[in-house]
C-alpha cells in the first residue's frame, strides 16, 4: 500500500486527509513512480477551495520527483529505475507512489537532486516561460528595469536570478523585512514593501518618472492597480498568478488611459504543451540550476502527514523560497 494525501470536500485546509491508497501497475502509456519529494505549490490551494473544480473525491498536488518503478505497454521514453521529475500532471502528487501518463515525465539530470527538483519544477519551468518565452523579454535589454511582484516567493526568486543573468534592474515588492534581505540576496535591486509603501510612486521614483515596460504580478487583486499604474508608454503586465485573489474585470479604456498598456494572463501549461518546448525550457533551466547560476532555496520541508499545516502556512504568507513535502 502506498500513502496519499486526498481531499472529499472543498474548504479550508482542514479538509486534507492522509490516506492508505492502492496504486495498482501502470497501463499503456503509463508509469508507477516512486516519489523523493514533492513540490507544494499555491495553486494547489486552487483545487482544495474549489476554484479550480475538481471530481471529488480527488488527490491532491501537480509536481513531483521521483524514481520510476515500472511502466506499461507502449511505453519507451523512460525505463524502470529511471530519475524523473514532472509537473502539471493530473491531482495526485502528494503521495508516496502514484500511476500517471508518462507524457508528463521529464528526464531528470543526475546534477540535480530530488528536492531541488521538487522545488523548481513548476517554478523553475514558470520562471523559464517568464523569462524566454512572453513577447516583452524579447525586445528588453541590459540595463532596462522589470517589476516583480512577491519577490521573495518560489518563482520570484528564481526569476530575479534570471533576470541578473540577462543584466536586467530588478524592482521587487515584498511584505516584510526578512523576505526584503531574500529578495536582494538573489538580485533584487530595489525592494518596495507593497503593504506600506504606494508601489507605482516608488516605481516612478526609480525610473525617472518613466515606469517599467513589464510588470510580473503573481499576486492579483491586491497588487492589479497598483501593477497597471507601474507600467511606461506600451508596456505589458503579466498576470501569472492570484494569490491575493483573482483580478477585478479589465476595462479596455483604462488600459488605453494607462499608455495603451496590455494585460495578459498566461498559464503554464501553454507553454510546455509541447514536449519540444517543454524540453527546450527545462534543458535551460536546469543548465543554470547544474551550474549554480541559479540557485533554488527550499524555505519549508513538511511530511505528507503534515499537508493540513502546509497549507495553511501556504495561505497565511509565512512561506519563503519553495515549499516541499519530503519523503
Amino acid at each position: 500500500m502506498a500513502y496519499a494525501v486526498r481531499f472529499h470536500q472543498t474548504g479550508d485546509p482542514s479538509v486534507l486527509t492522509y490516506e492508505k491508497v492502492a496504486v495498482g501497475d501502470p497501463g499503456p502509456g503509463e508509469v508507477r513512480v516512486r516519489h523523493e519529494a514533492v513540490g507544494l505549490n499555491f495553486a494547489d490551494t486552487y483545487f482544495r477551495t474549489g476554484l479550480y473544480p475538481a471530481p471529488l473525491p480527488a488527490g491532491m498536488g501537480v509536481e513531483g520527483a521521483g524514481v520510476v518503478e515500472s511502466v506499461g505497454s507502449g511505453v519507451t521514453a523512460v525505463a524502470p529505475g529511471d530519475r524523473v521529475t514532472y509537473t502539471g500532471s493530473p491531482l495526485g502528487a502528494y503521495s508516496t507512489e502514484r500511476v500517471l501518463s508518462a507524457a508528463h515525465l521529464i528526464p531528470l539530470p543526475d546534477a540535480i537532486d530530488f528536492e531541488t527538483a521538487a522545488a523548481s519544477t513548476m517554478r523553475g519551468l514558470t520562471a523559464a516561460y517568464l523569462m524566454r518565452r512572453i513577447a516583452p523579454m524579447r525586445n528588453l535589454r541590459p540595463g532596462d528595469t522589470i517589476l516583480l511582484h512577491a519577490a521573495a516567493g518560489g518563482v520570484g526568486l528564481i526569476v530575479a536570478q534570471w533576470a541578473k543573468l540577462l543584466g536586467l534592474r530588478v524592482i521587487g515588492t515584498v511584505s516584510s523585512e526578512e523576505k526584503a534581505g531574500l529578495a536582494r540576496a538573489h538580485g533584487v535591486d530595489h525592494v518596495v514593501f507593497y503593504r506600506r509603501e504606494n508601489v507605482a510612486d516608488r516605481v516612478r521614483e526609480l525610473t525617472d518618472g518613466a515606469g517599467v515596460p513589464v510588470v510580473y504580478d503573481s499576486v492579483g487583486q491586491d497588487t492589479f492597480a497598483a501593477s497597471l499604474a507601474s507600467l511606461s508608454r506600451r508596456g505589458v503586465l503579466v498576470c501569472f498568478g492570484t494569490a491575493s485573489g483573482p483580478v477585478p474585470p479589465i476595462d479596455a479604456v483604462q488600459l488605453a488611459l494607462a499608455g495603451s498598456v496590455f494585460v495578459t494572463r498566461p498559464a503554464l501549461a501553454d507553454y510546455i504543451a509541447d514536449p519540444a518546448e517543454r524540453d527546450e525550457l527545462s534543458a535551460e533551466l536546469f543548465g543554470h540550476l547544474a551550474s549554480g547560476r541559479i540557485a533554488v532555496r527550499t524555505g519549508q520541508r513538511y511530511h505528507l502527514e503534515d499537508a493540513v499545516q502546509a497549507h495553511r502556512d501556504l495561505e497565511s504568507g509565512r512561506t519563503t523560497g519553495s515549499s516541499v513535502f519530503v519523503l
